[in-house]
């Protein structure tokens, strides 16, 4: 097993998270939130597509090298299971379900003469003998049986956790909540696992320019995404909560100090950061060459210093906000009387203020995952985000920008980017709006 940097942080981000959740177990003012959010239907719709996605970025997150390969190349479980995507290339372009190449070209016969026309793909559709009158219903056939599987699986499961956990949690398994919370689950399994199903025989999504199937980009581009959202958001914490306490309790000279520093970042045009940075790595790794031998530790180390400078640019927002609520927060009668008995100022800070304010924490990180996922696609559209050998959606529109402007037009890849984006960002925007309404005070005092 090789573990990378990016790995280590989301295996170390997982740890807290677990260690958190164990922490706040029994708090009564964490417990009727998430009772709140239990009960939103939109808010557990949101929490399933998002853990779907976790799901998948967690199984490309476990990194090894294959006994039997003779490349010595790195790959993840998530390769592992997509071996058939990953090696069944065509030469060029072909369209979702096509079973010939998108353009047409001067073919060999069988008999040696040339012909002008539309080459049959290597792999796609190659069962077929004559895809004009078999494809659509060998698709249909391959769709339903591949929707039956994932039915069965999904009912199987959901079977065995409506035995284990009914008499425990009888109340919320029968509630509407849970009935649609399994509905949308089952249709996600059963959805997916045709798609994979098909994926055996055909290109679901097509192949791009190299012949690269752009269902496995997609599914690709998901760690990448999760990444820059969580582990940026692990970075920008630590800065943005102690800068923003540390004002808003001491003021007088700490105060100034911090306002002054992160007037002065924010005063530097954020892209233009980021690009000085981004070059700034790509001189480091090619004076070093010897440290940055396999492909994948180049673009990874890229993304973790993308993560780095975007959480730089990006804890100024957060800290501001907790400086003025921390200022709030120490002209209450509890901090005041806790100043009064002789209390240290340590233990002020984490008894009293910290969590006073992680409910705008909370809502803060929510909010800003979906944003710094279309960062990542927008900086690297204009080629400043993740390295041009990741798998990102950025990548993916950066690379249909030419593909829409021949012809005839190659419209999957675009489609493809945009639809597992819009799915994810979607989810996370829904999620933070029942978070933010579940954890902030104002809206559940007046509940």
């Amino acid at each position: 097993m090789i573990v990378l940097w990016t790995d280590a942080l989301i295996y170390l981000l997982i740890a807290v998270m677990l260690a958190l959740g164990l922490y706040l177990r029994g708090k009564e003012h964490i417990q009727r939130p998430l009772q709140q959010i239990g009960r939103s239907k939109i808010g557990m719709v949101s929490l399933v597509v998002l853990l779907f996605f976790v799901l998948i970025g967690l199984l490309d997150s476990v990194h090894f090298r294959p006994a039997d390969d003779k490349k010595n190349e790195i790959i993840s479980l998530l390769d592992d299971w997509a071996t058939p995507l990953r090696e069944h290339g065509e030469k060029t372009y072909s369209a979702p379900f096509a079973t010939t190449l998108y353009s047409k070209e001067m073919m060999t016969l069988a008999d040696g003469s040339m012909q002008w026309g539309y080459p049959r793909l290597e792999f796609g559709g190659r069962h077929l003998n004559n895809p004009e009158i078999e494809k659509v219903p060998d698709i249909l056939q391959k769709t339903v049986y591949g929707l039956a599987q994932g039915a069965s699986l999904i009912g199987f499961f959901m079977l065995l956790m409506w035995m284990l956990f009914v008499e425990q949690h009888k109340r919320f398994m029968r509630s509407s909540t849970a009935k649609t919370v399994w509905a949308v689950a089952f249709f996600m399994v059963s959805f997916s696992y045709a798609l994979i199903y098909l994926s055996g025989y055909y290109h679901v999504f097509g192949t791009d320019k190299v012949g690269e199937d752009v269902f496995y980009q997609a599914i690709k581009s998901i760690r990448t995404g999760l990444v820059i959202g969580t582990l940026t958001t692990l970075i920008m914490l630590p800065m943005a909560i102690v800068f923003g306490i540390l004002a808003g309790f001491f003021r007088g000279w700490v105060d100034d100090v911090i306002q002054y520093i992160y007037t002065t970042l924010n005063s530097i045009p954020s892209v233009l950061l980021i690009a000085a940075s981004i070059l700034m790595v790509q001189v480091y790794m090619a004076n070093h060459e010897a440290d940055f031998t396999s492909v994948i530790v180049r673009a990874d180390m890229r993304l973790l210093f993308l993560c780095m400078i975007l959480g730089v640019t990006s804890w100024t927002g957060l800290c501001r906000l907790l400086r003025a609520e921390t200022l709030k927060l120490r002209e209450m009668e509890y901090v005041q009387a806790a100043q009064a008995l002789g209390v240290k100022q340590g233990a002020i800070l984490l008894r009293h203020i910290l969590p006073n304010v992680m409910h705008i924490v909370l809502i803060s990180v929510v909010l800003d995952f979906s944003s710094l996922v279309l960062a990542e696609a927008v900086l690297s559209y204009i080629n400043i985000g993740v390295d041009p050998t990741s798998y990102s959606w950025g990548n993916m529109i950066n690379g249909a920008r030419l593909e829409m402007a021949r012809e005839p037009i190659v419209w999957w890849s675009l489609s493809a980017a945009f639809v597992f984006m819009f799915a994810l960002v979607l989810a996370a925007n829904l999620f933070a709006d029942v978070v933010q309404d579940a954890f902030d005070p104002r809206r559940s005092g007046n509940e």
